[in-house]
């Protein structure tokens, strides 16, 4: 990273970043250098920060987006497997049908499944009226927050299901793509957004009967 030319927020979040670059290379030890970790964390600011409307919770939400992009670059060189199928679903913005898949196959899988989300091009939050729709279900989608795409997510999914984003997912042998032809909820109202949850639940209730 060119740190001579610093964006916006950066020279503030730095410190933190380090830290959070430290911490994770411990749990990483042996496994990735300490190096690659810190180049981690400090991309996964830099897409993250593209969009992120509030700053404040940036660093935060950094961690868990590095944490799992490096935790599925272990799985997908075999170093650290997960032992479990992994699921990743794509949209456009990560902000309404692939939040709602994941939160969906976690509800029904718990921990038997791994399950990964995110977008082509990330909106800035999450659809208020899709965390509305799925705490109706009891899942909570409030601390969600969009993801950019990244290589390392779909080299780790064994199932990649996209859901209105064309062909800007890689394509790696081995894996099993689908595309669901799902409404966007972007601009639909409450009641209209239950429908496409519940039609997508349908769908991973089918998946889950798959892989397990």
């Amino acid at each position: 990273m060119n740190q001579s030319n610093p964006m916006p927020g950066l020279l503030h979040d730095d410190h933190v970043l380090h830290r959070i670059s430290e911490e994770l290379a411990a749990k990483f030890d042996g496994v990735f250098s300490p190096e690659m970790v810190d180049r981690y964390v400090f991309e996964s600011y830099t897409a993250l920060a593209r969009t992120a409307r509030i700053k404040t919770y940036l660093t935060s939400i950094t961690r868990h987006f590095a944490l799992d992009r490096l935790n599925a670059l272990a799985h997908s060189q075999g170093i650290r497997p997960s032992g479990v199928p992994e699921v990743l679903f794509v949209c456009v913005q990560n902000a309404g049908r692939s939040q709602m898949a994941a939160g969906l196959l976690r509800l029904h899988a718990s921990d038997r499944i791994n399950v990964r989300s995110a977008g082509s091009l990330p909106a800035e939050h999450l659809n208020d009226n899709v965390v509305a729709s799925m705490k109706e279900l009891g899942i909570d989608l409030r601390q969600e927050f969009p993801k950019p795409l990244t290589d390392d997510v779909v080299r780790a999914a064994d199932v990649v299901i996209t859901m209105g984003c064309g062909d800007t997912c890689p394509i790696y042998p081995g894996k099993r793509y689908e595309d669901w032809h799902i409404e966007d909820p972007a601009d639909l109202p409450l009641s209209e957004v239950g429908r496409v949850r519940d039609e997508l639940d349908g769908r991973i209730k089918r998946l889950v009967g798959e892989l397990l």
